[in-house]
């Protein structure tokens, strides 16, 4: 029977990301993925979880696969599954099966809107076993030294009926995101999009103000991606206020009170 995985090069990441480490994440990774334990990552929407495991992935020397999680996500599209083609049945590798293949880097967002048998599926690899078992192949793949598991999700807006389980968080060390400091986003801003620094800061500044809105009628604050979709609008040659309102405002919220709220700061900051 014909076996089929994803070819290495595809997912190896060829030019550096630029990241600007904020505390000391980097050395807590590197020493996690030469001592085989998984990692978690925790932290706000568009604060820096992806750029980050992109940076290592391309500092380790590894492939990375990602796997954007959803509630219909089952333990068969991460495993794999047998496919018809013609008259000839082969096996085709699922993102995990193929990342333990190729020793690589695997990376699930949001794990916790996943189904309940995908989660289960994982825990042989992020104990001493470091094993997958496809029971379709009756076989039982072992993960080499560079395999790497990493996990992530976002504690402050996902809800409580879907928080991790006790007997999954402890397979793993955390690490914990937030937005930068307003020197580090300046300086991010800055390098991603080449912004006049003044008006960087302005936007940063801004920025903060309206993360203070977060649980006064705001779900999420503005992420730092966000920030930059807002610059790279800004040095394209739209006006500071209307890139502003069609990103920190329209793309916030639909709420017309917080809208308002939010186009009275942006004027205070773009007068």
């Amino acid at each position: 029977m014909k076996i089929i995985s994803p070819a290495t090069e595809q997912f190896n990441i060829e030019k550096e990301p630029f990241y600007l480490p904020t505390k000391d994440e980097v050395q807590i990774f590197q020493t996690a993925w030469r001592n085989q334990i998984p990692v978690l990552l925790k932290g706000p929407t568009g604060c820096g979880k992806t750029r980050f495991i992109s940076a290592m992935a391309y500092q380790l020397g590894l492939p990375l696969i990602t796997v954007s999680c959803h509630e219909d996500l089952s333990a068969s599209d991460l495993i794999g599954r047998y496919l018809l083609q013609g008259n000839e049945v082969f096996w085709s590798d699922g993102p995990m099966t193929a990342a333990v293949r190729m020793g690589a880097i695997l990376y699930l967002d949001e794990v916790v809107e996943a189904r309940k048998d995908t989660i289960v599926a994982i825990h042989p690899l992020t104990d001493h076993r470091r094993s997958l078992s496809i029971d379709k192949l009756a076989d039982v793949l072992q993960a080499p030294d560079s395999f790497m598991l990493v996990m992530s999700y976002n504690p402050g807006y996902q809800s409580m009926l879907k928080e991790l389980k006790p007997s999954t968080r402890q397979r793993f060390v955390s690490l914990e995101f937030s937005y930068p400091t307003q020197e580090q986003e300046q300086a991010i801003l800055c390098k991603e999009t080449k912004i006049n620094p003044e008006i960087a800061l302005i936007l940063v500044k801004l920025a903060q103000k309206i993360r203070n809105l977060v649980n006064q009628g705001l779900e999420e604050g503005v992420s730092t991606r966000l920030l930059v979709h807002t610059a790279r609008l800004i040095t394209g040659g739209i006006a500071p206020k209307q890139a502003c309102h069609v990103s920190l405002c329209l793309s916030l919220t639909d709420d017309s009170y917080m809208q308002q709220t939010i186009t009275a700061l942006i004027e205070d900051y773009f007068a």
